[in-house]
């Protein structure tokens, strides 16, 4: 029958955007439902269209503030990753010293240890070093999940990079400074900008760890979490659709960059 040979013939994209719906659902959800006016507190079925939500984002009591500490603890945490995690990936990659074997190994533990084993670990630890939970023990924890994230990242990226384009640049009688600035970090950079990108998700959206080492600091999954036991503002589906349109304009503007590029380099 030409259906099924139809089918079998487009299988892979057929599963492909299947298994594409079946993830952007929950955000279409999130989407739909930031429009909504319910009539109780909880948020979870359709009652009538209303943009009150979206004029007024921050209508709910802590919601900005908390969102506010999500986004300065993500920033800094994917900075600080970012740079220890990308001179990490590099020196794994590019030298030779005693233990690399462990480091290598070693550097993978965070992402297969289960979140709420790393969680109390880290909290142990503060109290043990007599810190005050806080921000700062928030920022440090995520710091240090993260970074398994960005070295896996740009260590993919350096691994792959041809380093003859280095040697000719010094050939050219470029110094090590003007080398890594002209030839190594542009080629490197997808990755970086990869892992970057990897540990910003993942420091915003993180709940298990920060809950625990947060003290009296409510970042913005932890506000959701309280809100969802008394019940759910329209505010936060405003909030993650507004994260989500953002994220999904950064991926797309980074595409249309590269494809400029690889068009100009064909030119």
């Amino acid at each position: 029958m030409p259906l099924l040979r139809l089918l079998r013939r487009n299988l892979v994209v057929i599963a492909g955007l299947l298994t594409l719906a079946y993830m952007v659902l929950p955000n279409v959800v999130v989407m739909v439902f930031s429009f909504n006016r319910p009539r109780g507190r909880f948020n979870y079925a359709w009652q009538e269209f209303s943009l009150d939500a979206w004029k007024d984002p921050c209508g709910v009591a802590d919601l900005c503030g908390s969102l506010s500490i999500s986004l300065r603890i993500a920033f800094w945490a994917t900075l600080g990753a970012t740079v220890l995690g990308t001179m990490i990936a590099f020196a794994l990659v590019r030298y030779r010293f005693r233990a690399r074997g462990a480091v290598n190994s070693l550097i993978f533990l965070p992402m297969a240890m289960p979140e709420v084993v790393m969680a109390a670990s880290l909290l142990t630890l503060f109290l043990n070093m007599g810190a005050r939970l806080g921000f700062w023990t928030v920022l440090i924890a995520h710091i240090m999940f993260c970074l398994s994230f960005v070295v896996t990242a740009v260590k993919a990226r350096v691994m792959s990079m041809d380093p003859r384009l280095e040697e000719a640049a010094r050939d050219l009688y470029a110094g090590p400074v003007q080398t890594f600035l002209r030839v190594t970090l542009p080629i490197a950079a997808p990755g970086i900008a990869a892992g970057a990108l990897l540990a910003f998700a993942l420091s915003f959206d993180d709940f298990i760890i920060t809950n625990f080492n947060a003290g009296s600091t409510v970042t913005f999954p932890m506000f959701v979490w309280g809100s969802a036991q008394r019940g759910t503002p329209v505010q936060i589906n405003v909030i993650g659709t507004a994260m989500f349109v953002l994220a999904v304009a950064v991926v797309l503007a980074g595409r249309l960059v590269a494809n400029r590029r690889r068009s100009n380099a064909g030119k």
